[in-house]
């Protein structure tokens, strides 16, 4: 390492070691800077070395436990949560809405306060982002997204983890989004020019992102110096795009609407000729389940995808974030280049 690296890695490190992540709740990415949302991301590949390379056991959380709540089922969030803050010494309590049914059963105010007696933290995966925020107002604990009706904060972590893993940097590369303007969607829009990268989106007409995200993406893609295109033409989204990104079209409690959607999102399916108007270097991500629909088998199956060492890296990246809302925990590792 030249000397130069050696005082960048070290003002590097000066930095964020002045970050207060300590306590603070995980509702949107919007609420995180772009020096956060890499810190969070060193925290969570500085883990995953030493956990899984070196095979290091780090008690970080021993002594602590974390309520999760599951209005919607799932099977990476809950597997990636519970295994991931076990192995740093911690203990999940899963929470069904058999076991706790927010706001009706017992108010939100009242919940709140009882977990903050007996836990050290909420992920919370529910149906209305609006509860989070209750949640977040009433708790003396983190509070932490785990998916709602605008946000998937912990699911774009991993999806940054693992673009940063495969290309080693992340500044400069073009997202190209292709599908549904929803929240997996509005989580990349409020955080991916904060890590210097272009996106492209394509939604049929009548499924544009939320207004009030589209403003504030592009006031960021302004401010960073990133392009921000928004078309309703999927090949146009895909021209140029190093990550070639998709979702389900249709989401838990929009089954009734299924025939519907499927019809409106004809032509949106990402296939080789999609990819043909990529990037050379391009690669397919998605955060699962994957339906035939939005993505054929010779794309989702092919070298290029990444979607399972993406499923993997939720693991990390909620390691990383519970670490870093817990604990004055301090990366080992390098700072990578983000």
């Amino acid at each position: 390492m030249t000397e130069h690296h050696v005082m960048q890695h070290a003002v590097l490190r000066s930095s964020h070691s002045k970050l207060q992540l300590k306590g603070r709740d995980l509702l949107t990415l919007k609420d995180y800077n772009a020096e956060e949302i890499r810190h969070l991301l060193w925290v969570s590949a500085d883990l995953k070395q030493r956990i899984k390379q070196k095979r290091e056991y780090l008690p970080l959380l021993q002594g602590k436990s974390l309520a999760m709540i599951f209005e919607k089922r799932s099977t990476r969030t809950r597997l990636s949560t519970e295994t991931g803050f076990a192995l740093l010494g911690g203990h999940p309590c899963f929470l069904t809405t058999q076991d706790i049914h927010l706001g009706v059963n017992e108010s939100l105010k009242d919940t709140a306060r009882v977990l903050s007696g007996m836990t050290d933290a909420v992920l919370a995966r529910v149906y209305h982002q609006s509860d989070l925020e209750l949640l977040a107002k009433e708790a003396s604990i983190p509070i932490v997204n785990g998916l709602s009706d605008e946000y998937h904060p912990i699911q774009i972590l991993a999806d940054y983890l693992t673009i940063q893993e495969h290309y080693g940097y992340l500044k400069g590369l073009t997202i190209s989004w292709i599908g549904d303007g929803n929240n997996v969607l509005h989580s990349i829009m409020l955080s991916a020019a904060k890590c210097g990268m272009h996106l492209h989106i394509a939604t049929p007409k009548g499924y544009e992102p939320n207004t009030a995200v589209t403003a504030a993406a592009k006031q960021l893609s302004k401010e960073s110096g990133t392009k921000l295109l928004m078309t309703n033409d999927p090949l146009e989204a895909a021209n140029g795009a190093n990550m070639l990104v998709t979702d389900t079209w249709v989401s838990m409690g929009q089954e009734e609407e299924k025939k519907k959607r499927l019809q409106d999102f004809k032509g949106y399916q990402i296939t080789m000729q999609t990819a043909k108007l990529a990037a050379s270097n391009w690669t397919f991500l998605h955060c699962l389940p994957r339906k035939p629909e939005e993505v054929d088998d010779e794309v989702f199956y092919s070298p290029k995808s990444l979607v399972f060492q993406e499923a993997e890296n939720r693991k990390w990246t909620i390691m990383g974030v519970m670490v870093s809302l817990l604990t004055d925990y301090s990366p080992q590792m390098p700072t990578p280049t983000f």
